[in-house]
C-alpha cells in the first residue's frame, strides 16, 4: 500500500476543515469565520491502494512571513515532502482565492484544485469554465461540495493520478516580460549555489524582491550572499525607476494581472452583481448604530433561553444526585468513607454537573451563531468600538470572541496576528472574556439572588468582561504595548444555514471537554478539599477548625474589602485556580448533600453572601487569574513564563480593583 502525504491549503473559510473531516472522520472543528485553524491538524485514512496522511493547514491569504499561520503553511509546502497539495477554493470568491494559488504555483507545488461552494457561485450567476481554467493553470480542477461529499471520490482519484505524474505548476505562470527577465537574471545567480536549490529558484528570487525576512536569512548563509543581495538591490531599484513602485507592489500587480487574465478567459459574470441575502442582512446587522444593540439583544435572548430551557433539566439532575447521595449513605452507613463519597465526590462533582444543561445549551447556541456566520459579525462590531478606544485592529477580536467558549484555543488563535505587540496584548485580554467554565459559578449566584432577572444578570457579567477588557487594553496599549497596530480587513463570511449534524458535533466536542474536567480535575480537587476539610490539627469539630477552614480564615481578610471575607469564599477562590468549575465543587463539598438539605449549595451561598457581595464575587471570578490550562497556553505560545506571570498579575489586580469598586460604590448607592 503506497503512502501519500497530502496538504489541504486555501484561504480561511473555504471549507478546508470540512473536507478534512469528510476524508478522515476526525471531526476537526469547523467554524464559519476566518482564522479557525491556527496550527496544522493531521489525520489518516485508506482509499483503494493508498494510505493517506492528510494535513489541514491554517487558512492563509498569502505565503508571506507576516504571521505564524502563514509560516506554518509555507513551511509545510516548502520543506515537507508532500506528494500533492489540494488547493481548496471558494468558487464564489474565485479572484481573491487565486492569489494564494498563484503563490503556490511560484513554489512549483504539485497542485490539485478542489473547487468548493459552487452553489454560492451559481446563485451569483458566475459561470466557470472548469476545463479551460484547468488548461490555463496547468493542473487539474475538481468541482466538489464539501458538505455533501459530492466530488470527493473524483478528487481522491485525481490526487492519486497527480502523485504518479507530478506537475511543475510554475510552468504556466505568465508575468510581464520586464519582470520575467529580471527574475531570470536573479535565478541564474541563485542556481549557482546548490544549497539554495531545495526550492524553485523563481520563488527564492520573488521572495528576495519582496524582502521576505526568512528567505533573506537563508540566503545570508550562502557563499554567494553578497553577490545575490547586490543583484536584488539592483533589480529592485530598476523596477522602482520603471514602475514608480516598490518591487513588492510590482510583483503583487503581476500576480493580479495574471489572475485578471485568467478570470477574463474562464469566468463569466453578470454586468451587475446581484445583491445577495448576506449583503441585505449585513446592512442591518453591521449597521454602525444598530450593530451593538443587535449584539446585546442576541446575547440576551441566548441567555434567557439558556436558563428557561435549562432550569427543569437542572432540577432533575440535582434531584438525581440528591437521591444518589441518600442511596449511597443508606447503603454504606455513617463513617468517613461515606462522607468522602457523599460530600466529597457526589457533593463536589455533582454540584458542577447540575449545571450541565446550561453548559450544553450555551455551547449549542454559540455553535449555531458561529456556524451561521454571525459571530464573525460580532467580532466586526467589537472591532469598530475597540479600534476607536484602543487602536487595536481586527484579528484581536477573533481570539476574544473565541474566549467565550474556552481560553486555551482563544490564546492559540492569537497566532493569526502579524504584529507581535498586538498578539501579546490580545493574550492579556482573552482571560477577561467569560468562558463557559465560569457558567456554573454564575448559575448558583443568579439562582440564589437574581432569579427574576437571570438573563439580564448573565448578560451584565459578560458585558462587564468586555468593558473591563477595553479599559485594560487602552491602558496597556499606552504603556506596555506602545506602537501602531497592523491594519487588517476582516473577512465576513456568507451566512449559511448550520447543519444539524455540524452543530451537534461542535456542541458535543465542547461538552466532552467539560465532562472530562468533571471526571479528572474537579474530582481530584473535590477529594483534596474533602480531606483538608476533615483534618483538624488542633482538635474541635467546627468547620473553621479544619485545615481547610484555617487556610481559608488566614486568607479571608484579603477579600473582606470586596464583600466576601469568609473562609468559604477564600477557599473557593484559591481552588478555582485549577479550573473555574472547582469554585462550585468547593461549595458543593463544603455544603455536602445531606438527606434533609436538597439545596445545600444554595443555602451555603445564601448564608455567606448578600446580593451585592454575590455580584462582587461573580465579577472577581470573571476577572481574576484564569485556570492553569490558560496560564500554560500563554507560556507555550510565548515560550516564556514572563508573559504568563504578567497576565496573572494584570488579571488579579484588575479583579481586585473592579470588585472593590462594585462592592463599595454599590454600598454607598444603597444596593
Amino acid at each position: 500500500m503506497k503512502e501519500l502525504i497530502v496538504g489541504l491549503a486555501g484561504n480561511p473559510n473555504v471549507g478546508k476543515t470540512t473536507v478534512f473531516n469528510q476524508l478522515t472522520g476526525m471531526r476537526q472543528h469547523v467554524g464559519n469565520w476566518p482564522g479557525k485553524t491556527v496550527e496544522k491538524a493531521e489525520g489518516s485514512f485508506k482509499h483503494g491502494d493508498y494510505e493517506y496522511n492528510i494535513v489541514d493547514l491554517p487558512g492563509n491569504y498569502a505565503l508571506s512571513a507576516h504571521s505564524m499561520e502563514e509560516i506554518v503553511s509555507r513551511d509545510f509546502i516548502v520543506d515537507d515532502d508532500s506528494d500533492v497539495i489540494i488547493n481548496v477554493v471558494d468558487a464564489a470568491n474565485l479572484e481573491r482565492n487565486l492569489y494564494l494559488t498563484v503563490q503556490m504555483m511560484e513554489l512549483g507545488a504539485n497542485l490539485v484544485m478542489a473547487l468548493n461552494m459552487n452553489d454560492f457561485a451559481k446563485k451569483k450567476d458566475h459561470i466557470i469554465d472548469i476545463k479551460l481554467m484547468s488548461e490555463l493553470l496547468g493542473f487539474p480542477i475538481v468541482e466538489i461540495n464539501a458538505k455533501t461529499k459530492d466530488g470527493i471520490e473524483e478528487l481522491l482519484t485525481t490526487v492519486e493520478n497527480a502523485s504518479k505524474n507530478p506537475i511543475d505548476s510554475s510552468a504556466k505562470l505568465s508575468y510581464s516580460a520586464e519582470l520575467k527577465e529580471h527574475l531570470s537574471e536573479l535565478q541564474k545567480i541563485i542556481e549557482q549555489d546548490k544549497a539554495l536549490c531545495d526550492v524553485p529558484s523563481v520563488w527564492t528570487a520573488i521572495k528576495l524582491l519582496e524582502k521576505d525576512s526568512i528567505v533573506i536569512e537563508k540566503v545570508q548563509h550562502s557563499s554567494l550572499s553578497s553577490k545575490i543581495m547586490r543583484e536584488v538591490d539592483r533589480i529592485a531599484k530598476h523596477l522602482s525607476d520603471v514602475y514608480d513602485e516598490g518591487a513588492e507592489e510590482v510583483i503583487a500587480n503581476a500576480r493580479y494581472a495574471f489572475i485578471s487574465g485568467l478570470m477574463a478567459e474562464a469566468v463569466k459574470k453578470p454586468d451587475v452583481e446581484k445583491e445577495s441575502l448576506t449583503d441585505r442582512i449585513d446592512k442591518i446587522v453591521t449597521n454602525r448604530l444598530l450593530a451593538p444593540f443587535i449584539f446585546l439583544g442576541i446575547m440576551f435572548i441566548m441567555f434567557h433561553l439558556t436558563f428557561t430551557i435549562g432550569a427543569p433539566f437542572q432540577e432533575m439532575i440535582d434531584a438525581a444526585f440528591v437521591a444518589l447521595g441518600e442511596w449511597v449513605a443508606s447503603l454504606l452507613g455513617e463513617g468517613l468513607f461515606t462522607s468522602l463519597i457523599c460530600d466529597g465526590v457526589i457533593g463536589g462533582v455533582g454540584g458542577v454537573l447540575t449545571f450541565l444543561p446550561i453548559i450544553i445549551l450555551m455551547f449549542l447556541f454559540l455553535s449555531i451563531l458561529e456556524d451561521c456566520g454571525y459571530l464573525a459579525r460580532a467580532a466586526f462590531t467589537l472591532d469598530k468600538v475597540m479600534h476607536k478606544i484602543v487602536g487595536l485592529h481586527g484579528k484581536a477580536f477573533i481570539p476574544m470572541i473565541l474566549g467565550f467558549g474556552c481560553g486555551v484555543p482563544a490564546i492559540m488563535a492569537t497566532r493569526t496576528m502579524e504584529n507581535e505587540g498586538d498578539r501579546m496584548l490580545a493574550m492579556m485580554l482573552v482571560p477577561f472574556m467569560s468562558c463557559t467554565a465560569r457558567l456554573p459559578i454564575y448559575g448558583i449566584f443568579i439562582a440564589a439572588f437574581f432569579e427574576e432577572h437571570q438573563a439580564l444578570m448573565l448578560l451584565s457579567i459578560y458585558v462587564l468582561g468586555i468593558v473591563v477588557a477595553l479599559i485594560v487594553a487602552a491602558i496597556l496599549k499606552r504603556t506596555m504595548f506602545k506602537g501602531v497596530s497592523s491594519p487588517f480587513v476582516m473577512e465576513l463570511p456568507s451566512y449559511k444555514i448550520p447543519s444539524v449534524k455540524g452543530v451537534l458535533l461542535h456542541t458535543w466536542d465542547k461538552v466532552k471537554g467539560f465532562l472530562r474536567k468533571a471526571g479528572t480535575i474537579i474530582l481530584a480537587c473535590s477529594i483534596v478539599l474533602w480531606i483538608l476539610q476533615n483534618i483538624y490539627p488542633w482538635g474541635g469539630s467546627e468547620p473553621q477548625m479544619s485545615l481547610l477552614g484555617m487556610i481559608g480564615s488566614a486568607i479571608a481578610p484579603i477579600f473582606a474589602p470586596l464583600g466576601f471575607g469568609t473562609w468559604q469564599a477564600a477557599v473557593a477562590i484559591i481552588a478555582g485556580l485549577a479550573a473555574k468549575e472547582v469554585v462550585v465543587s468547593t461549595f458543593g463539598t463544603l455544603a455536602g448533600m445531606e438527606e434533609d438539605d436538597e439545596e445545600g449549595i444554595t443555602n451555603l451561598v445564601h448564608d455567606t453572601f448578600t446580593p451585592l457581595s454575590a455580584f462582587s464575587f461573580m465579577a472577581f471570578t470573571l476577572l481574576y487569574t484564569p485556570c492553569f490550562a490558560s496560564i500554560g497556553a500563554i507560556k507555550q505560545e510565548t515560550n516564556s513564563y514572563k508573559w504568563a506571570l504578567t497576565m496573572c498579575g494584570i488579571t488579579l489586580v484588575t479583579a481586585y480593583i473592579v470588585s472593590f469598586l462594585i462592592f463599595n460604590i454599590g454600598g454607598l448607592l444603597g444596593f
